[in-house]
Order: C-alpha cells, then structure tokens, then sequence
C-alpha cells in the first residue's frame, strides 16, 4: 500500500503522520507500506520511519542524471535523502507539467539504473473512456516499460489510477479496475513474459477505507495508491489493514 501525499505536510506534520501511523501498521509484518511525501520532508519522514515496516518514496524525479536544471531533483539525491522508490508519470504530471510517454520512459530507466524502484502510473481519462479508448491509452502508456531488461522489471511497480476518479470522489467498480488490472497484466505477460509475475499493479483511483475491501478481493490488484486517504493515519491504517481474500 503506497501513500502519495501529493502537495501536503511540513516537515513536523510529515514525522508525526508518520509516527502516529508506526503502531498502527506495527502488527501488519506481511504488508508492504510506502509513503511519499514532499521533497522538503524526504529526509525527516526516512529517519522517523527507521525501525517500522514503512519504505520512502518520492512523488517525482528528474529524467537527467544531474546538470543544469533549476527547481529539479535528480535521482541520486532522492536516495541520499532516504527514498528508495520515486513516482513516475502521475496523471497530475501529466496534466499539468505536460510530462510524455517519452519522459516517463527515460525516467523509469534512469531511475532503475540508479538503485530506484519506480511506480509506474498508468490511466484514461474519462473522455478517453466514454470514448472506448481505455485499454489503447494504457497499452500506450504501458510501452514506456518496453526495452528494460527482466532483471529490471522485477523492480518495477505499475500503478493504474483512472484519471476520472482521481480527488472527483468517484471510484471506479471493483469491476471496472479489475477488468483494466487483467488487460494491464496481460500486457506485462506479453512484454516481459514469467518475469512479469512478481510485478506488482496497484489500484490508484480514490481508494479510501469503506471500499479497500472490495477493491482488494479483486484477483489482479495487488495493492493502492491512495491520495487524500493516507493524509490520516487512522485511514491509512485501516486500508494497509484490509480484510479481504482474493477470490
């Protein structure tokens, strides 16, 4: 379960998020939990979350290994600052920086050849959908993973947030993700074969604690993303806490 806690938090709130949310997950050995706060409290949130089961990610990276870009951070110093995972191609990336397909292909291969893992961000937006071109846009945007090694790709995470349903409220079905899940799966399969298997899909569209359940029952969701949600350590807990069996 990966937290992004987007443009939100100062460095005291961010520790004691955090601090608040260690004896709530404490018992959840068998769960892998990752937070991203903002770049200002990358260090912080890493120091406070030693001794707990909670990794640190970044909600952003540079596609340069370093040089003259003001404003921007370089992989490198996400993992001098404690991450060991970096968002790539959120949706609001996308939107509102303009990020391509192209960016996030070179993000993710440079994020990789710094010791990163990344989590890969997929999805339609609801124009895309009402128009039919759901599995087109995500096999696009899932052909930034093609040219990585296997090796690589067992270090991949990929993310399917539905832009429609991201801080709008709605979610999508169980259904409707499972059914975008399957198709991204199969993808996987087909670019990167049994590799692919230990390659993680998290479900990113207004995941929240009254339908982590049904979300999480679904065969090829593996995990969340989870925005406003993982703002309260109360609600993260209970979604790193889900109940439900896969059917």
């Amino acid at each position: 379960m990966a937290g992004n806690w987007k443009m939100f938090k100062t460095i005291p709130e961010a520790v004691d998020l955090v601090q608040k949310l260690k004896p709530l997950i404490a018992h959840h050995n068998d769960r892998e939990i990752l937070v991203c706060p903002p770049f200002t409290a990358l260090m912080a949130v890493s120091q406070a979350a030693q001794g707990s089961s909670i990794v640190v990610g970044a909600q952003n990276m540079n596609d340069h290994l370093n040089g003259a870009y003001t404003g921007e951070v370089a992989p490198f110093m996400l993992k001098d600052a404690g991450a060991s995972f970096v968002l790539i191609g959120h949706s609001e990336r996308r939107q509102y920086y303009g990020e391509t397909d192209a960016s996030i292909q070179r993000k993710t291969a440079l994020a990789l050849e710094q010791g990163l893992s990344p989590v890969v961000c997929v999805g339609e937006t609801l124009q895309e959908r009402e128009e039919g071109k759901t599995n087109a846009v995500v096999e696009r945007q899932i052909e930034a993973l093609r040219g990585l090694t296997t090796v690589q790709v067992s270090s991949v995470v990929v993310a399917y947030e539905p832009v429609w349903a991201i801080g709008t409220g709605k979610t999508a079905t169980p259904g409707q993700a499972q059914d975008v899940h399957k198709f991204i799966r199969q993808k996987l399969n087909a670019l990167f074969g049994s590799a692919s298997e230990s390659l993680r899909i998290l479900y990113g569209g207004s995941m929240k604690p009254d339908n982590v359940d049904q979300l999480m029952a679904q065969p090829d969701i593996d995990g969340g993303l989870v925005g406003g949600a993982s703002l309260k350590a109360d609600d993260f807990a209970r979604i790193v806490g889900f109940q439900s069996l896969k059917s």
